[in-house]
């Protein structure tokens, strides 16, 4: 028998051993996906544990908010409305006291806290903590009183389940062209920075207007609103991180 007729006749094995070398490194490429994420959960599980006790008398709790401006327990599996914090006594007394985290515990994964005496209230989120989910507007008689003021007085964004809330500024208004998200200022204790949530944002969006000259990159110059036209400054562009891109998704 010659070399080709060998080969050949041997050709059926050869064939089943590719068979099982690719079912083979299937197997391991599966099995090595499911080592890490089992890693990466136990890594997540080890990180802490709600109501641990860290120091005599203190207890510390872990949470998380949406870019809607829900709050949840961190380590909730399923996070959507049902499961959200919903007393605003509770929301406004929490938002109230949050503040950017220098306790050196928990920094890097948890850059906010919200204190309560002895209880600290390690806080993570999906953009920013404080998330504007209303416009609360007046219509004021008196238009020119709106064009001399800093704000129109009677307008405010609300957060924290309504209970709380800052005057707007519309010519504070900032939106970022590459994620669509709108932005307004908060406290100086948050970071300065809110978002708007996107029901919201979408209902105000039509009233921005570009700069002719400015390219695809560069945020909206002015914002018409309640028949007024706003110069935006775009000031609070230096307090967003320069990855304010967010963690669940890049759009409203």
């Amino acid at each position: 028998m010659d070399k080709s007729s060998r080969y050949l006749s041997n050709f059926p094995s050869l064939v089943n051993y590719s068979a099982w070398a690719v079912n083979h490194i299937h197997f391991l490429i599966i099995r090595i996906m499911v080592l890490t994420n089992c890693k990466l959960v136990l890594l997540k599980m080890n990180l802490y544990v709600q109501g641990q006790s860290p120091a005599p008398k203190i207890r510390e709790y872990f949470y998380y908010i949406d870019h809607q401006g829900q709050l949840f327990l961190d380590d909730i599996k399923i996070k959507n409305f049902v499961t959200s914090y919903k007393d605003k006594k509770f929301l406004q007394f929490f938002f109230k006291r949050i503040r950017i985290n220098n306790t050196e515990r928990y920094q890097e994964e948890f850059p906010f806290i919200s204190p309560c005496g002895r209880e600290i209230n390690y806080i993570r989120c999906d953009d920013v903590p404080i998330v504007f989910t209303h416009l609360i507007e007046e219509s004021l008689s008196d238009i020119s009183k709106i064009k001399k003021s800093k704000y129109p007085a009677t307008n405010f964004l609300s957060y924290a389940g309504s209970s709380l809330s800052v005057p707007f500024s519309p010519r504070k208004l900032c939106m970022l062209p590459k994620s669509g998200r709108i932005y307004h200022p908060a406290p100086r204790s948050v970071g300065r920075v809110g978002l708007i949530k996107s029901s919201l944002a979408i209902e105000i969006s039509s009233g921005f207007r570009y700069d002719k000259k400015s390219d695809e990159n560069s945020p909206p110059s002015v914002f018409f609103h309640q028949g007024i036209e706003y110069d935006l400054d775009n000031e609070i562009l230096k307090y967003l991180p320069n990855d304010s891109v967010p963690e669940s998704e890049n759009t409203l």
